[in-house]
């Protein structure tokens, strides 16, 4: 049964008065969008609302997104002065961001450095990637490398050097091994939840107020594929 983040049910991986930090759920939508359905943004302030009295209404500035299906860490900015900080750190690429993910077809290297153009398609929010660059595409690198075999399907780590839309998901697909349940990239058929098996597992990045390193990991879904890591 899927479950959806509540306030009562946040999964908090770090909190202080500038940041909070949250595992998200597959299903869970970091941001407002037009189907309607309640944001974990909104989640979130709610959370923060009940938890210390706050009167009227609570700032929470979101730092970046995951994908809808997708699982793992997600910060939010207590503060605008946290918020603009943390914005630059994502910009200048200066967190560092590991991904795990399973998929079926076994990559052809055990380790390996994927470089494409992405293109993105805007009517179905979608990706292509490109060996070549084409017009209105961007540069997308990141490096993968087996973690664990498992009977039919394999775990991978991620290292993203890029930010793009549907990065890992387009990559991944491009090079014959796409994602547990992405069937908007290749995989032949969907999760029972909905979502896929790609988590945001590991977020390093200095803190934009009291400087020291935070270093987050959040715990994969309860499932049996994710179990058997």
């Amino acid at each position: 049964m899927k479950i959806v983040s509540d306030k009562s049910n946040l999964q908090i991986l770090h909190e202080d008065n500038h940041l909070i930090v949250v595992n998200k759920r597959v299903g869970d939508i970091v941001q407002g969008d037009k189907t309607g359905d309640k944001p974990l943004s909104e989640v979130v302030k709610e959370y923060i609302k009940d938890k210390y009295n706050k009167p009227g209404e609570v700032f929470l500035g979101v730092v970046h997104r995951l994908d809808r299906p997708t699982t793992g860490i997600v910060v939010f900015a207590r503060t605008s002065k946290a918020l603009t900080r943390m914005n630059e750190l994502f910009s200048n690429r200066e967190t560092q961001k590991t991904y795990w993910c399973i998929v079926k077809n076994k990559p052809l290297k055990s380790e390996d450095k994927l470089v494409h153009y992405l293109k993105r398609n805007e009517k179905n929010n979608s990706s292509k990637a490109h060996l070549k660059e084409v017009p209105d595409s961007k540069l997308a690198s990141l490096d993968y490398k087996i973690i664990r075999e498992l009977n039919n399907y394999f775990a991978l780590e991620i290292n993203l050097h890029t930010g793009r839309h549907h990065q890992i998901r387009a990559q991944l697909s491009a090079i014959g091994s796409p994602i547990k349940g992405d069937l908007k990239y290749g995989f032949d058929r969907s999760n029972p939840d909905g979502g896929i098996h790609l988590h945001a597992r590991k977020l390093v990045f200095t803190h934009p107020v009291s400087k020291e390193n935070i270093e987050i990991v959040a715990a994969v879904p309860n499932d049996v594929i994710w179990n058997a890591i």
